[in-house]
């Protein structure tokens, strides 16, 4: 870790550190490929599915690593966050695994699967109204009451780290790599991608996905300056936050640009890999490749790894069936 300013900033060697400790709690998630996506794109995508993850998504990469990493005095105190699903139930797996309490925030809105698979894992649900206000201002209550180490979804240079992981094996399973593209919402992945390539191949342009009715990431990047939105909606849950300090460092720095799909073309892009590839794939996960099949010509030719970032989906509740 160095520091910038009131910043810690992850480094390359925390990575390497991060993926050796959590190595015991995560998969080496598969590589997958669709002859018939290439053909749609004109690209050459290599699927890194984190949807075949350990808790059913990438984000048990970051919290395995801030869990594991903390002192036993820290730990017996246990760790508590807020998250929409993901993160949430990925630090309640980690902190399970270690035997140590894990308390989550989450918006009352969140889907029943995730809340669910958190209280499966053991983690102790705390209710919100779904608003990035009303999710500090209750953690707070929930933070001041318990003691436990704050583990922020993305905006800690220990889950970055842990992020980086990824996109680390990613390059190790496929050569050749021109572009990497992550959806974006907070920008804990991206900023973990943007940490491991900047480091080991600086070569490979960095994109970000994002939808367009939470497209804060996009206008802020545009602006030059974080924008943030307090609830916006989209039927990618995963990606209603907003990016923060630590993480618009690696964003600003580092993404090559930031693209954008309509709600619609998020479904179809979601249902079609279903379709085509037989996996299950969260709305969050399908705005990648929304936004290949949007922006060809930024893509063709080149040989692309797509993060799918997770498969933790409401199955009573699927986008494209109208109810």
């Amino acid at each position: 870790m160095k520091d910038l300013g009131e910043m810690t900033i992850p480094t390359y060697a925390d990575v390497e550190a991060a993926h050796a400790r959590i190595a015991p709690h995560i998969h080496r998630t598969p590589v997958l490929t669709s002859s018939y996506f290439n053909a749609l794109s004109g690209a050459e995508l290599f699927f890194k599915c984190e949807n075949f993850q350990k808790a059913g998504a990438f984000k048990v990469r970051g919290a395995s690593n801030a869990v594991f990493g903390l002192s036993d005095e820290m730990a017996a105190k246990g760790v508590a966050t807020h998250s929409s699903g993901n993160h949430a139930l990925s630090l309640s797996y980690a902190a399970g695994r270690r035997g140590i309490p894990c308390h989550v925030v989450m918006p009352r809105t969140a889907p029943q699967a995730k809340k669910d698979a958190v209280r499966g894992y053991g983690g102790i649900i705390t209710e919100c109204a779904p608003s990035t206000s009303s999710r500090e201002e209750v953690f707070a209550q929930v933070q001041a009451e318990t003691g436990a180490e704050f583990v922020h979804p993305y905006n800690d240079p220990r889950v970055i780290a842990g992020q980086a992981t990824c996109s680390k094996e990613l390059l190790a399973q496929v050569e050749g790599l021109d572009a990497v593209i992550a959806p974006i919402g907070g920008g804990g992945m991206v900023s973990g991608t943007c940490l491991t390539l900047s480091n080991i191949a600086p070569h490979i342009e960095i994109y970000a996905a994002e939808p367009e009715q939470a497209d804060d990431a996009y206008r802020s990047f545009k602006a030059g300056h974080i924008i943030a939105d307090d609830a916006p909606s989209t039927v990618a849950d995963g990606l209603k936050v907003p990016l923060k300090e630590l993480t618009w460092h690696f964003v600003s720095t580092h993404v090559t640009d930031i693209l954008t799909a309509t709600e619609q073309e998020i479904i179809d892009a979601m249902k079609l890999t279903w379709q085509r590839m037989k996996i299950v794939i969260e709305p969050s996960c399908a705005v990648p490749l929304a936004t290949i099949l949007k922006n060809r010509e930024v893509f063709a030719g080149k040989r692309v790894g797509v993060i799918i970032t997770g498969g933790n989906v409401d199955l009573d509740t699927l986008p494209w069936i109208k109810g």
